[in-house]
């Protein structure tokens, strides 16, 4: 099961304000390579040209070190294995004969 709302301190963000910020950051990010590009395209020189950093782009809620250690354990996840997928593909082909059979 998820993790994604075990936790009963914290409310998962609204998906409008979610929405809202990552167009945000877009428009934040074109903007600055808006800027670049013009200042380039007025006749100043690449070299000469103010290039924003890494920070400017925004941060990653992916961690690859997370993600890392994840993909080296020795167990994978159950869900992702033929015989679960299998044993589901059975229950709900029985379910249905369950279901066919009561009509």
């Amino acid at each position: 099961m998820s993790q994604r709302h075990r936790s009963q301190d914290v409310a998962p963000a609204p998906k409008m304000d979610l929405r809202a910020h990552a167009h945000n950051e877009r428009h934040r990010i074109n903007s600055e390579l808006h800027a670049v590009t013009t200042q380039v395209s007025s006749g100043l020189e690449p070299e000469d040209v103010h290039e924003p950093g890494r920070a400017w782009v925004p941060q990653h809620h992916h961690d690859a070190d997370l993600a890392r250690a994840r993909s080296e354990r020795e167990v994978p996840r159950h869900w992702k294995m033929k015989m679960w997928k299998r044993r589901t593909a059975q229950r709900q082909a029985k379910a249905e004969a369950f279901r066919l059979a009561g009509q």
